[in-house]
């Protein structure tokens, strides 16, 4: 039985309860060693965050093994979710069904655990058929190796081959993970509609358009020193940070900031089953927990829709 902290609001991924914020733990084995990575994972608890999501080429499999570490005996206080098929080395990557139950068991070796509650294709693979990929999940869930499968990176049409190929009685792809934000919509133009009409999870991740979101970043001010956008990145433009500057206003007129626009701005929109925010701080975790609380109106999200890029 999953014991989980705090009272943040849960959505369903299939079977699972996620926490409407996730952690994304892609800092983990690069910007943080083990020490600081279990400082991290045990503040995201005691906040109520109760879904983990890391892949096997973060840290190159350190940010596994450190979350295996922090974590071994402690995996039912979560939901925990990792990715397959980008090259952790040259003979293991893809989507072929041979690789994909090595994977993962390399994937529970290093975690520490007998079962991952989310198991993500990280990227289609377009040398090995949709439905292989599947069968090979399918035959992972039944054995109780996981709980449910789904997909990163998938545009409509993989999402649509993907449906298509499910075998009667045989489970799919409960979650669809990509990138979006108030900057990047590009779910709009069809992913989060294909979501809704199957039932299935959106997970955005880079919430805050690599940190522009954040509140850090304004026009006419210097760059912070150790952020992840430094200059010459394509998202300082002076569009985007003019967008910035109406964003923060519309959130400071009403008692927000802009991380708790950001966030829940994401957690209003069709089908987003949790919004996956990354940390490096103790601090970062407490404000991404409690970033999702404002309901924003049907009247504030038109609003909003006025100052926002077309999707």
């Amino acid at each position: 039985m999953r014991k989980v902290k705090g009272n943040m609001e849960t959505r369903k991924i299939g079977s699972l309860d996620v926490s409407l914020v996730g952690l994304g733990c892609n800092n983990f084995g690069g910007r943080l060693d083990a020490a600081a990575t279990a400082q991290v994972l045990n503040a995201a608890i005691d906040a109520g965050i109760s879904f983990f999501d890391t892949a096997d080429i973060y840290g190159k499999t350190l940010s596994e093994e450190y979350m295996g570490q922090a974590m071994s005996g402690r995996w039912d206080e979560v939901v925990l979710a990792t990715k397959f098929g980008m090259e952790v080395s040259p003979e293991k990557k893809g989507a072929h069904p041979t690789y994909i139950k090595q994977a993962v068991e390399d994937s529970l070796r290093r975690l520490k655990t007998d079962r991952i509650d989310l198991y993500q294709l990280h990227r289609a693979d377009p040398e090995v058929p949709i439905a292989d990929t599947l069968g090979a999940l399918e035959e992972l869930r039944v054995a109780g190796k996981i709980r449910e499968f789904g997909c990163s990176n998938f545009d409509v049409a993989q999402l649509q081959e993907a449906e298509a190929a499910v075998k009667p009685g045989a489970a799919k792809f409960m979650s669809v993970q990509n990138e979006y934000s108030m900057l990047k919509r590009e779910p709009e133009k069809g992913v989060l509609a294909e979501c809704v009409r199957h039932g299935v999870g959106f997970l955005p991740y880079f919430p805050l358009a690599s940190g522009l979101l954040s509140g850090k970043y304004r026009a006419g001010t210097p760059i912070p020193s150790g952020t992840r956008i430094q200059e010459g990145s394509s998202w300082l433009t002076e569009a985007n940070l003019a967008i910035v500057e109406k964003l923060v206003a519309f959130a400071e007129a009403r008692g927000h900031t802009m991380l708790e626009l950001a966030t829940s701005w994401l957690a209003m929109q069709p089908a987003v089953s949790s919004v996956i925010s990354g940390a490096t701080k103790v601090e970062q975790v407490r404000a991404n927990a409690a970033a999702a609380d404002w309901k924003l109106t049907p009247e504030e999200l038109a609003e909003i829709d006025t100052i926002l890029p077309a999707a």
